[in-house]
């Protein structure tokens, strides 16, 4: 028998996104299985995350926050980039042709229509 990786979910395993204006950062963590301290670390790391900061310096995440998120946790943790290398290539030209963005939103808008012919069907 083999032992289970340490290695983090699949991204198919993620919950869909809800449909929400505001994240907070518990909220992140859990719809992207990243515990909330790598979060803050990926703010540093990242300029494409810039989750806005309200009262008590609160961190409040939007929806494209959520994605860039799942986009930098396939990449590090499922396509084994460095941070050096993620950062790279959110950040280059071939980030709009990146298919991680398309596939994620393809995934959301599944779930979301399987979610309404449930609601249908019952």
């Amino acid at each position: 028998m083999q032992e289970a990786k340490a290695e983090q979910p699949a991204t198919e395993a993620l919950p869909p996104i809800p449909s929400k204006r505001y994240f907070t950062i518990g909220e992140v963590s859990d719809l992207c299985s990243v515990k909330p301290h790598v979060l803050r670390y990926w703010e540093q790391e990242f300029p494409q995350l810039r989750p806005v900061k309200r009262r008590g310096n609160r961190r409040y995440y939007q929806y494209q926050d959520v994605v860039t998120v799942r986009q930098i946790r396939t990449l590090l943790y499922e396509q084994g980039f460095t941070i050096s290398g993620a950062r790279q290539r959110l950040s280059g030209h071939k980030a709009k042709e990146d298919n991680t963005q398309r596939r994620e939103l393809v995934r959301q808008l599944r779930a979301e229509l399987e979610d309404v012919l449930s609601l249908l069907r019952g």
